[in-house]
């Protein structure tokens, strides 16, 4: 017992220093991707809202903005928020993942506004509801729900993304984790820091789509069949 004990895996293990050090970068991965989640799909929603209104020069506007940035890689994105616009690492790791992940969410919810029978648009322009009272108490409410698989899973990818900021000098899970690596050299022990990180992400993924499975199912109720 002692032996084992003794091995450099779990001599890693019981120190302190690797829980503080990857407790402080998961801290920073969750803020920086709570707030993309957050900006982006206030972003998206506009953007996509504005390209399937069908008004000539939102219209061409959105679809630009989405055709442009969502052929850009992410770190791109993130290297130009940091460089270019002098932001913090933070802050320009959110704002380079905000601006990829609303082209996306953009592009979602034009589908899934696409799906909406005509029958809901005539039955809100009969009540007198504008284009925007139309999307916010007729259209948006039932087409969220088929969106949000595709939502979601785009969420998760901002999540696994926001190891990108690494490039930056951010000291999210990804990096701390590097670090870490660096001071608990032997290999044993690196791989099992990349291991425990893995599963801290797949812990976190998950949980969000079994949540949102559920949440599905439950915004789904009467409102007959859902789309995947």
């Amino acid at each position: 017992m002692d032996a084992f004990m003794n091995t450099p895996v779990m001599q890693m293990l019981t120190d302190p220093v690797l829980y503080i050090g990857l407790g402080l970068g998961l801290s920073l991965t969750l803020q920086i991707a709570a707030l993309s989640i957050f900006f982006s799909f206030i972003g998206g929603t506009i953007i996509g809202s504005m390209r399937y209104s069908g008004l000539p020069v939102l219209s061409q506007i959105a679809t630009t903005y989405i055709e442009v940035i969502r052929n850009l890689p992410t770190l791109l994105l993130i290297l130009v928020s940091y460089f270019v616009l002098g932001l913090p690492a933070m802050w320009a790791a959110t704002i380079g993942l905000t601006i990829y992940t609303s082209a996306i969410i953009a592009e979602i919810i034009r589908g899934g506004l696409n799906s909406v029978p005509e029958g809901q648009w005539e039955a809100a322009r009969s009540q007198g509801f504008s284009f925007l009272q139309s999307m916010r108490h007729i259209v948006l409410p039932p087409s969220v729900v088929k969106m949000i698989p595709a939502i979601v899973s785009q969420f998760v990818t901002v999540i696994k993304d926001s190891s990108f900021a690494m490039a930056i000098g951010a000291y999210e899970l990804m990096f701390k984790g590097t670090i870490l690596a660096a001071k608990y050299w032997k290999p044993s022990q690196i791989i099992t820091i990349y291991v425990v990180i893995s599963l801290v992400y797949f812990a976190i993924n998950f949980t969000i789509s079994m949540i949102a499975r559920r949440l599905q199912t439950k915004l789904s109720v009467g409102r007959g069949s859902i789309g995947s």
